[in-house]
């Protein structure tokens, strides 16, 4: 598990300076688009590749990610939403004590 982690957060950065260089970026970027779009949905997605796209802004919205993590989040996936729905599926809300009635 540990090296599908590494490989996956040297790919994050690899996938993030690729963007930065402005004829590659561009290119790769529009690669990208469709990957992009499924996995923070369809506004979302469309911001974000708006974003990488253009010149100026896309490489220092790149370059301030590779530290800070993405700015516009990814969608929740189906098998976290689908380990929430089984998680809590049985479980009653907490209780809060009521407030003295006098």
């Amino acid at each position: 598990m540990a090296k599908t982690v590494k490989g996956r957060v040297g790919w994050a950065v690899i996938k993030k300076l690729l963007k930065a260089i402005p004829v590659v970026g561009t290119l790769f970027t529009v690669g990208f688009a469709g990957h992009d779009i499924k996995k923070k949905g369809v506004l979302p997605g469309a911001v974000h590749l708006g974003l990488d796209v253009t010149p100026v802004v896309g490489t220092a919205k790149n370059v301030v990610e590779i530290f800070t993590g993405d700015w516009i989040p990814d969608k929740p996936s189906k098998k976290s939403l689908q380990q929430d729905a089984s998680g809590s599926a049985g479980a009653s809300p907490p209780s809060q004590p009521r407030a003295n009635q006098s």
